[in-house]
Parts: structure tokens; sequence; C-alpha cells
């Protein structure tokens, strides 16, 4: 046997052994999350009320920068290839309205603000506390993008947490700065968080990949708009309600599948 093979076999074997758990991925995830909101607590705890206002705002600018980022796909060539002409805004509308409407009928928006309530009640949080507004924003924050997804769904299926370990990585350094000003409200969003990659784990293992490329940048187009909604409440511009619109992330990629099937 070569050099080359064994050091390919070594690699192969080292792979493998970091996938042979699935849902070892997401553990990760909720680990960093947690860990990275404690330190930010600690940290925010030495932070004037004008400090951790700064903080939120420079948060809401950051989430406005990685709504840019998520919408990048919006005019890329799988993405708009994939579909007919004109319809690659209409897909994202129909997701956004679809959903919406969805999110309302089933109260998501309250739902979630409610069981934000509840946490903080048994977290003992005070009620001038930002715990509601930590636990939904973070929630959100945290559970959009391809990598819950995709990563979820590789990790699913045994091949990998490459991309839970980023995700894993940027969610510590976003729970450290969100938790500095808006408390352990960012911490209780790990339970979401774990069901929710749970859930495209379980999908990942029963099913393996179920959604084409261009369905992914659907889902991302739709997941960047929130995140627009998210930094428009942090920065107190607006209140959008974010948590009803959550749907349209399911609705997204079904709308692509039908379009570009009708293409």
């Amino acid at each position: 046997m070569t050099s080359g093979e064994s050091n390919a076999n070594t690699t192969t074997r080292a792979g493998y052994s970091l996938a042979m758990f699935p849902g070892i991925g997401t553990v990760i995830n909720v680990v960093a999350i947690i860990g990275g909101a404690g330190l930010g607590i600690l940290l925010g705890q030495r932070l004037n009320s004008k400090t951790r206002t700064l903080l939120t705002d420079v948060l809401g600018l950051a989430t406005l920068l990685g709504a840019a980022s998520a919408l990048i796909p919006m005019w890329s060539n799988r993405y708009v290839e994939s579909l007919a002409q004109g319809w690659p805004l209409l897909v994202v509308l129909g997701s956004l309205l679809i959903g919406g409407l969805i999110g309302s009928a089933l109260k998501l928006e309250d739902r979630l603000d409610h069981l934000g309530e509840n946490l903080r009640k048994r977290f003992k949080a005070s009620q001038e506390s930002p715990f509601v507004e930590g636990f939904v924003s973070a929630s959100l924050l945290f559970a959009i993008g391809p990598l819950a997804i995709l990563g979820s769904i590789s990790d699913g299926m045994s091949s990998g947490i490459d991309q839970l370990v980023l995700k894993s990585t940027l969610d510590f350094f976003a729970a450290m700065a969100f938790a500095s000003s808006l408390g352990w409200g960012v911490a209780v969003a790990a339970l979401p968080v774990a069901i929710y990659q749970g859930f495209w784990t379980l999908v990942g293992l029963g099913l393996g990949e179920i959604l084409e490329g261009y369905q992914v940048d659907a889902m991302t187009i739709v997941g960047g708009v929130l995140l627009i909604g998210i930094g428009l409440r942090l920065l107190n511009i607006k209140h959008v309600a974010v948590g009803n619109l959550l749907p349209a992330l399911a609705v997204a990629p079904l709308l692509a599948m039908l379009v570009h099937s009708l293409s």
C-alpha cells in the first residue's frame, strides 16, 4: 500500500468516526449556543445599559448584513435558470404570502411569545428583562439558513458534520453577542434549535437528500427576508411578526419545485 493510499484511508476513517453517531452535530451546536450565551451573560453584567443598547444595535446591523448574504442566491445562475423567466422573485413573494397566511392562521407569533413568556417565568427572569425578545430572535436566527438544514441532513446520513461544526462556531459568537444584551432567553433558544435540527437529522437518516440546489436557494432567500425582519426588530425600526412568516421556509422549496416542473 502506498503512502498516498494510507493517508486516504486514514482520512476516510477519521471522517467516518466523526459521523458515526447521527445527531452529534446538533449536540455540538446546542452546546455552542449555551456556552456562548453563558459567556455573553457574564460579560453583559459588567456593561451599562447604554453599552448593552449599543450592542443590540450592532446585532441588528450584523443581522441585516447576514440577510444580505442570504439574498445572494436570488441572482445565482442555479436558481434563476431553474425557474421560468420572471418567476424567481414571484416564488419568494408567493412563499412569503402563503407562509404568512398559514402562520397568521396558526398564530405562530403569539405562540412563540407565549412560549417565551412561560420560559421567562420558569427561569424567573424579571418582567423588564428582554427574555422573550432574546428567545424569539435567537431561535429564528439560529434556525434560519441552509447550514441548519443541509448540515443536519448530512449528519443524519452519516456523511459528515463539517457544516454543523461551522454553524456551531458562528452560533457561539452570535449567542455571546446576543446574550450580552438580551440575557438568558438566547440560551433557551437552544431548545427549538435542537428540535428543528433534530427533525432534519431524522429526515436525512430516513430519506437522504431530498432538496435540489435551487430549492435550497429558494429557502435561503426567504430566510434572508426573515432575517431582515429580525434586524428591523432589533433596531426598533419596525416590529415585523417574523414568527408568522416561518411557514414560508417550508413553502419556498415546494413552490420552487412546482414552478420548476411547469417550466
